[in-house]
């Protein structure tokens, strides 16, 4: 295979004296304060920072007050005040962090709302996940009227996102898409990113360690300007992938909230079930008939086993509805919209929906399959239990590969996982 690691875009060696912190949360003003903060965990201090304090628009900050936001998170602590201050942002912190509020409010800020040119893009790896982004600059952008956002994403008609580039009242100043339809929009020269002054990419691992895509980003990246704001996050970051992202960026901030290899939940409990594959089904509506849950995710590894367990789930009566790959778009929008109003209480889904996907109200995750990676496992727990919230996982272990796996992912993120006992205290994974 062919080393495509010098098709970067690379700028001076010089610039790669980083600014590197160790990200702790805002000084507390009592110790009183600062002994709560140790005992909740590092996720969600006792601290006098407001979003008031980053000095945000009027705008924004009625906008956060709506949306029932009080204190800034740690991420959120750490990344706000440089990011809107134009600074290039490399941050990895736990899922349900806050991330997304990161980079929206940070280019909402400073955003120009120019008729007819864009000037934000968001990157993303799935339809879902661009989808929740373009509806979270709706909402904090409610008091900024001027300020348009859209999303792009392929399985919808390339048509309808031309008539929208295209028409100058409609054009939008912030453009959230995947990588694939955003660069069929420029091949075509329907979009125009020469005045574009925030490029971002969101689960940057998950579109940089794949060499398709990584061209794809590569090929959008050069046609922005040279000087503009980068900012990329995820979960997860290896080292090696750190080095690929700060190819793209200047002299850029990184923030790595806790350390690479505590990167589990607070408040999520974990546990497996050691069994055959044929008892999975039996357990499964064990758990589904016993447990408190508002929400549930359970994952399979294959799309055919995911219509397979909704078509069964269905049958026994429980609420479920499945999201895969293999959908039509319209479809699993539609399907992932149901789930995140609550009309259905169990989803069924393949790892499209692992990665930043926040649907609030979920507080248990089930592998019925062990995941391929260990960082797969993380991003599928990530969906119950975000920022600070209790939640619960539950892993079902079929065979010595899935052990090994299991293994694996206790010493890369330094978590016990024990076996499910008899019984769970509902007031460890509800929150109150």
């Amino acid at each position: 295979m062919t080393d495509h690691h010098d098709d970067l875009v690379d700028y001076d060696e010089d610039d790669d004296v980083i600014q590197s912190i160790a990200a702790v949360p805002a000084a507390v003003e009592t110790d009183i304060a600062e002994d709560a903060k140790d005992k909740k965990g590092s996720y969600v201090g006792v601290h006098s920072t407001g979003f008031r304090d980053f000095l945000l628009k009027p705008e924004l900050l009625r906008a956060i007050v709506d949306c029932g936001f009080e204190h800034p998170s740690e991420v959120q602590q750490e990344c706000i005040p440089q990011s809107i201050l134009g600074m290039d942002i490399l941050c990895q912190a736990k899922s349900g962090m806050g991330k997304t509020a990161v980079f929206v409010l940070a280019t909402l800020q400073q955003v120009e709302a120019v008729p007819g040119e864009v000037s934000v893009v968001i990157l993303c790896h799935t339809r879902e996940l661009a989808f929740q982004i373009k509806n979270e600059f709706a909402r904090f952008s409610k008091y900024l009227p001027e300020v348009r956002s859209e999303v792009f994403y392929g399985g919808t008609p390339l048509k309808r996102d031309q008539d929208i580039l295209r028409n100058k009242e409609l054009c939008p100043h912030i453009l959230v898409g995947t990588p694939g339809r955003v660069l069929a929009l420029i091949r075509e020269k329907t979009l125009k990113l020469g005045n574009v002054k925030h490029f971002v990419l969101d689960e940057c691992d998950k579109m940089l360690d794949q060499i398709d895509m990584r061209r794809d980003v590569q090929e959008i990246f050069k046609s922005t300007p040279h000087h503009k704001q980068v900012m990329m996050f995820s979960a997860t970051l290896s080292k090696e992938v750190r080095q690929v992202c700060k190819r793209f960026m200047q002299n850029p901030l990184e923030i790595y909230v806790d350390d690479e290899t505590k990167l589990t939940l607070h408040g999520l409990q974990q546990y497996y079930v050691d069994l055959d594959e044929k008892s999975k089904n039996r357990k499964l509506n064990d758990l589904l008939d016993n447990l408190e849950f508002n929400q549930v995710c359970i994952f399979v590894k294959s799309v055919s086993r995911a219509n397979e367990l909704n078509k069964l789930l269905t049958e026994c009566n429980f609420p479920s509805i499945c999201i895969h790959s293999q959908m039509a778009q319209d479809e699993r929008i539609a399907r992932f919209k149901s789930f995140k109003e609550f009309n259905k209480r169990i989803l069924v889904a393949t790892d499209v929906f692992a990665r930043g996907v926040d649907v609030s109200r979920v507080n248990v995750v089930i592998n019925y399959d062990v995941p391929e990676v260990a960082d797969t496992y993380l991003h599928r727990v990530g969906r119950a239990g975000r920022f600070g919230t209790k939640g619960l996982a539950i892993t079902f272990v079929t065979d010595d590969q899935d052990k090994e796996v299991l293994k694996t992912i206790q010493a890369r993120f330094e978590v016990q996982i024990s076996e499910l006992p008899d019984e769970i205290d509902v007031a460890t994974y509800m929150t109150a």
